[in-house]
């Protein structure tokens, strides 16, 4: 186990190399979250209701149809926002474990092409986690228990979901089928690679916060305003970065373990001895 963790380390270093070699793709995670905040910022008086009746009523309150239809419609866009942006920086990352040149127009023009496919595979995402979600609000612990061993099974079988989009033209419904005969084949229930990163950027950002706090706290102290707003902002934009690089690795990640999973020697700068080293093989 501890070997597996180390191994995590190394790929995620090795990631980060890739990734501080083309830095573009940074903007992938960007567009997507100024895109939430807009998607956001547009549902958020119809929404205000919503959450009015589940903190008055609870959440087995009988809400409205049309309240429902606002929250799935939410959700969908949502879902889609992150899967194109995703998709776009997983066939750039594709590409350049292949040896190949491309930017940020190339996985966007890829991203557009996909459209319908996407759209139709978040819709799916979507009424899953809505179905998932509801079904936990009204079962007990037990229930509960089970609901989220449901749903992470869900996301362990589409984890290679984008890379499958972006790589193969298939329909969503292939895609998850193929999401999930790769990782049987070569990944299984080992996701100690995404967890590895998890905690790196967990444990950055986590000490990029407390230094953060501790020093905006000395300068408020000292009655040093300027200086306590300069260094929030600071503090904000660290944490900002580490969240954008760890979206960003994510999709690099990924992109690399559907590249082994396939059979495809290409990897870049990656260490293929880790891409191995980062499965474990199932009969």
């Amino acid at each position: 186990m501890l070997d597996r963790f180390q191994r995590s380390w190394d790929l995620a270093g090795e990631c980060m190399s890739l990734l501080l070699e083309d830095k573009s793709l940074l903007v992938f995670p960007l567009l997507s979250a100024i895109a939430l905040v807009v998607t956001i910022a547009s549902f958020a008086v119809p929404l205000i209701p919503v959450f009015a009746a589940l903190s008055r009523y609870g959440a087995t309150q009988s809400l409205g149809a049309a309240t429902y239809v606002t929250v799935f419609v939410f959700y969908w866009l949502q879902f889609s926002i992150v899967i194109f942006f995703n998709t776009a920086l997983v066939e750039v990352a594709l590409q350049r474990l292949d040896g190949e040149e491309a930017n940020v127009g190339d996985g966007l023009r890829r991203a557009f092409s996909l459209l319908p496919v996407i759209l139709a595979y978040a819709l799916i995402a979507a009424t899953v986690g809505l179905v998932l979600r509801a079904i936990a609000e009204r079962v007990g612990l037990i229930g509960r228990i089970i609901v989220g061993l449901i749903g992470f099974a869900w996301s362990v079988g589409t984890a290679l979901v984008v890379p499958v989009l972006a790589a193969e033209d298939v329909g969503p419904l292939e895609a998850i089928g193929r999401s999930v005969e790769l990782i049987k084949k070569a990944w299984g229930e080992d996701i100690i690679g995404n967890a590895g990163i998890g905690v790196v950027f967990g444990l950055l950002i986590f000490v990029t916060t407390l230094v953060g706090g501790f020093l905006v706290t000395v300068a408020f102290g000292a009655h040093n305003t300027a200086a306590a707003i300069l260094l929030l902002v600071l503090g904000v934009l660290a944490v900002s970065l580490l969240g954008l690089a760890y979206s960003t690795l994510h999709g690099i990640y990924s992109a690399a373990l559907y590249r082994f999973a396939n059979g495809d020697p290409a990897s870049g700068n990656i260490d293929q001895r880790l891409l191995e080293n980062a499965f474990t093989a199932r009969a």
